[in-house]
């Protein structure tokens, strides 16, 4: 049998203590991966919004990366919903670059805030409520009404069905990360030695950054999908 060694550790870490309203709560390492992503993405945001500012005629490096990041951004969502996008790009584009960059934290030496389910769900709730204040936004009553279609004795299925949406994009984006990081922490803990045949080199580029890559997308694409389901046009 395989003995794994004490290193071999892909658990949420417990930080800091402090007391709030009488209750004890833990600042984590899930905290602190997302606090880092998010002052990386103000800081790349500040920088970005500096260069087009002062967009150069002849741009440079940054320049470029930033405008193909915009132009591959918008492609996606105006792809998706057409005449609609502009309604929600700036939400997509968000939460694509936040999940993409929590996803391939780990490359970095970091426990990917995604998986965590607190944090998965929270944006799968994030997007449950976009869907359904546009639904509203745009078919009023109607909204509540399609419920009992096509007859109403499937109100309970369709009732089901749209509780389920942020469970299972929750769910589909954290099980894959953290299958990743499980993956990894068992490899490090397990295969010390092996480290100099650049193995787990191999085994970030494909759980943090081919995986993340594409459960980013999947996120995205579903919630662009269930946010057009609700507005669709006429």
């Amino acid at each position: 049998m395989i003995q794994i060694s004490a290193e071999a550790d892909f658990m949420i870490k417990k930080l800091v203590s402090y007391e709030l309203f009488g209750q004890t709560f833990w600042l984590t390492t899930t905290h602190v991966a997302m606090l880092i992503v998010s002052v990386v993405l103000i800081i790349f945001a500040v920088a970005a919004n500096r260069a087009i500012r002062h967009a150069k005629p002849v741009p440079g490096v940054f320049q470029n990366f930033v405008e193909l990041i915009v132009e591959k951004l918008d492609s996606m969502v105006k792809n998706s919903m057409g005449k609609n996008a502009y309604r929600f790009v700036n939400y997509i584009s968000s939460i694509f670059l936040f999940i993409l960059l929590s996803n391939i934290s780990g490359i970095f030496g970091l426990r990917s805030p995604t998986a965590d389910y607190g944090v998965t769900l929270m944006l799968g709730l994030i997007t449950f409520g976009l869907i359904h204040y546009n639904g509203v936004k745009k078919n009023k009553i109607q909204h509540f009404t399609n419920l009992f279609k096509p007859l109403p004795l499937l109100f309970p299925i369709n009732l089901i069905g749209e509780v389920a949406t942020p469970l299972s994009l929750s769910l589909r984006l954290f099980g894959n990360v953290m299958s990743g990081t499980v993956m990894l922490g068992l490899w490090y803990g397990m295969m010390p030695l092996l480290f100099s045949l650049g193995i787990p080199s191999f085994l970030h580029a494909y759980f943090d950054l081919f995986s993340g890559a594409i459960q980013t997308y999947v996120f995205c694409m579903l919630t662009m999908v269930y946010v057009g389901d609700k507005i669709g046009d006429d």
